[in-house]
């Protein structure tokens, strides 16, 4: 049985939410709260939310708050979701990058995954990269971070069900990949190009570790914040990246009224954001 949640309980929850991660919660989503935390709750045999946010506020080793992370997050993913973002990527987008970095004496590519969830997309853009042999003689890193530590756990054990690879061309499938019963086992050489880390995007000090990024995927995010939040993002992402370096967000996100650091480039009807 949930447990209900009321009015002050409620904001006193968002607004913590809020502060620790920049995800904004609204009026009409108490019933996702009460949904995802009750049954901490009652696992925790406390009294009501009030005890549990208690609890958040003066647990000392953060695993609490961890667990929180992983309750509020949302993470349905697959491989080549918005696939002809990867299209894009794989095709002009890291030719313009490879020259250039060539031309000003780099032969390397960062790339980040700000979102990564349970590692689909950071591992998609591992295949691409493979699939290049004009890259070889480049180092290729790829940047993974995510606020949830059991989706980092989750990525990193690099085992996956029919739904996630379903948008797999078969070449790739059979290439990258071995069936088990319907368990999708990623091989070592696409594992090896990627790098997890926990990273909170709101949090300065988490994302000032990363820094001379080519390229950042953030897709599917920035609709969680609202303005203020998603501004701080977009600044810190601005930060990570390379001069002239480019931002993807989902292709139902824009830009448009957050920043404008960034100058759209539409390259085969795909709007990339390149740093200015």
């Amino acid at each position: 049985m949930t447990i209900s949640m009321n009015d002050e309980g409620f904001k006193q929850f968002r607004d913590f939410i809020y502060e620790k991660s920049g995800i904004f919660i609204p009026d009409n989503k108490k019933y996702f709260l009460e949904n995802r935390l009750g049954r901490r709750v009652q696992e925790k045999n406390l009294k009501g939310y009030e005890d549990y946010l208690y609890n958040l506020k003066y647990d000392s080793d953060r695993r609490e708050l961890q667990c929180l992370f992983d309750l509020i997050t949302t993470n349905e993913t697959f491989f080549f979701r918005e696939p002809q973002q990867f299209d894009v990527f794989g095709g002009e987008l890291l030719g313009r990058i490879s020259a250039e970095n060539t031309n000003s004496g780099r032969k390397d590519i960062k790339i980040w995954s700000a979102a990564s969830s349970t590692g689909e997309e950071p591992y998609t853009l591992s295949m691409v990269l493979l699939e290049k042999p004009e890259l070889s003689g480049f180092k290729k890193e790829i940047y993974a971070s995510d606020i949830s530590e059991s989706v980092l756990a989750s990525a990193r054990a690099g085992i996956y069900g029919s739904y996630a690879i379903r948008n797999i061309p078969a070449t790739y499938l059979k290439k990258y990949f071995t069936d088990s019963n319907q368990q999708y086992t990623l091989s070592p050489a696409v594992k090896s190009l990627v790098r997890f880390s926990k990273v909170n995007l709101i949090e300065e000090r988490d994302v000032r570790m990363i820094r001379g990024v080519d390229i950042i995927f953030c897709r599917n995010v920035l609709i969680y914040f609202d303005d203020k939040a998603k501004q701080k993002v977009v600044s810190h992402l601005y930060d990570a990246l390379r001069p002239g370096g480019y931002l993807f967000v989902g292709t139902s996100e824009s830009l448009h009224n957050v920043t404008r650091a960034f100058r759209p480039v539409v390259i085969n009807k795909v709007i990339i954001y390149q740093k200015v």
